[in-house]
């Protein structure tokens, strides 16, 4: 900080937790592009932003120690176990591998995931490769998602893990995953300083993967088919093991089908197409501005404590939606879990700090994609 004086007319040092934060109003001559100041800023040991560049507030962030150590072994296991199970999600869905059923809503679950194992071991995994063109774009539009919310917290020094994969194996128990996981996350292990930040890393997410999951629904329509079926059913749809599923629409799916694949009688996506429907599907559910959901970071960086109107005002609008599709009931519950009973967002470190209002631009094209992505009834019947 012995130079601190050369560049700034006045500053505040914070601590929050392992992270040391410095409000700095900047002397007029540097608040230019370039010169002395940018050279300092450019050896800076930790992130630095503009809270207010018209008047000159500096924002510098800096780690007081080193960070926890990093296990890549655990990420690199968990990524691997994931495209496993993606792959013979693939696989149930080509119609070359089925899992087998146990009797019992739970009963089932460890005999079928012990028989998953041990079919993978014996040789299924030879049939598990049909499935690669649903698990490594599945997988690139998740990996790309949470590498959005990583490296966007880098930038602003936030300590996060690596993305940790959920791996779930396609059984045929109710728990099983059709996808071949539960999604994936980063952990967040130092403050989140303001609602500026809080933004910025929740919206990096959603945003980079919509633009794979948008290029892989297009290479998946454009390898699709339409099927006669019955008189009127023009919905898409997958077989999952033998069994029908037949899917919602959401505004860019539904366009996007009928420019690239016109005609009158239901779709069978093929299986990029159907990664591509998913990864669009979540994005929609994870813009949801509820607790800490991405859309709930989003909407709290934007609208500070009144969040949380909005998410009253979401969760009545999901309960309604709940007589078409029960697996609303699903997913507000979810929410509450994620909350830790709450659907208003935890305070970050300095709330009151207004954002930039160029970041009003952020909310606006999040809010365009959760309108172009969810879908209002997911599964039609």
């Amino acid at each position: 900080m012995e130079r601190f004086s050369e560049f700034f007319a006045a500053w505040r040092s914070v601590r929050f937790g392992n992270r040391e934060v410095i409000d700095a109003a900047v002397l007029p001559q540097h608040r230019g592009p370039g010169g002395a100041l940018a050279a300092f800023l450019k050896g800076w040991p930790g992130a630095h932003y503009w809270a207010d560049h018209s008047t000159g507030r500096l924002v510098l962030v800096r780690p007081l120690g080193p960070s926890a150590p990093i296990r890549p072994a655990k990420y690199l296991l968990l990524f691997i176990a994931t495209l496993i199970c993606s792959l013979a999600a693939g696989a149930a869905m080509a119609g070359v591998w089925y899992p087998i059923d146990h009797t019992g809503f739970l009963a089932g679950l460890g005999p079928e995931i012990v028989q998953f194992a041990r079919g993978f071991v014996e040789g299924d995994w030879r049939l598990f490769l049909v499935g690669w063109t649903f698990a490594v774009p599945s997988l690139g539009i998740l990996l790309i998602h949470e590498l959005g919310h990583y490296l966007t917290a880098r930038r602003y020094a936030i300590d996060t893990t690596p993305p940790t994969f959920i791996p779930m194996p396609p059984l045929a128990a109710p728990l099983g995953s059709p996808i071949g996981s539960f999604g994936a996350f980063i952990r967040v292990r130092s403050p989140v300083i303001d609602r500026r930040q809080l933004l910025d890393v929740g919206a990096a997410g959603p945003l980079a993967g919509f633009v794979i999951a948008l290029a892989v629904l297009v290479w998946g329509y454009l390898t699709s088919e339409r099927v006669p079926f019955e008189p009127g059913e023009t919905k898409s749809y997958i077989v999952f093991a033998g069994n029908i599923l037949w899917l919602g629409d959401s505004l860019i799916t539904h366009y996007l089908r009928e420019w690239l694949l016109p005609g009158e009688a239901a779709v069978r996506l093929s299986l990029p197409a159907f990664a591509g429907w998913v990864g669009c599907f979540l994005t929609g559910l994870n813009l949801l501005p509820l607790s800490q959901l991405d859309g709930g970071h989003i909407a709290y960086g934007l609208l500070g404590r009144r969040q949380s109107t909005v998410a009253v005002l979401t969760v009545v609008g999901l309960l309604y939606l709940a007589q078409y599709s029960w697996s609303w009931f699903l997913w507000v519950v979810l929410a509450f879990a994620v909350g830790g009973g709450h659907l208003g967002h935890p305070p970050v470190a300095i709330p009151e700090r207004p954002i930039p209002r160029s970041r009003a631009w952020i909310g606006l094209i999040c809010l365009g994609v959760f309108v172009g992505t969810f879908v209002p009834i997911p599964f039609a019947h």
